[in-house]
């Protein structure tokens, strides 16, 4: 029997509108305007690349911190 295994899928909901929230905020950082407002498919993949390239970045570093025993606050 084969399972769906979409690794697309957020796995706790309630986390859903955070991840979006980071999105936007990573987007921000790297100086794409309206991110949220964009059809994504009129951007170059390396732009939408670089936004989830970062996104993974800042969830390592939260928890590696939390794993230290830190606050776990994202930058």
């Amino acid at each position: 029997m084969a399972t769906n295994n979409n690794s697309n899928s957020v796995l706790v909901s309630q986390a859903r509108a955070a991840l979006e929230q980071m999105k936007i905020e990573t987007a921000n950082e790297l100086g794409i305007p309206n991110y949220a407002q964009q059809y994504k498919g009129d951007l170059p993949s390396r732009v939408n690349g670089s936004v989830g390239g970062f996104m993974v970045k800042k969830m390592i570093a939260l928890a590696e911190q939390q794993l230290a025993g830190g606050t776990g606050t994202i930058r």
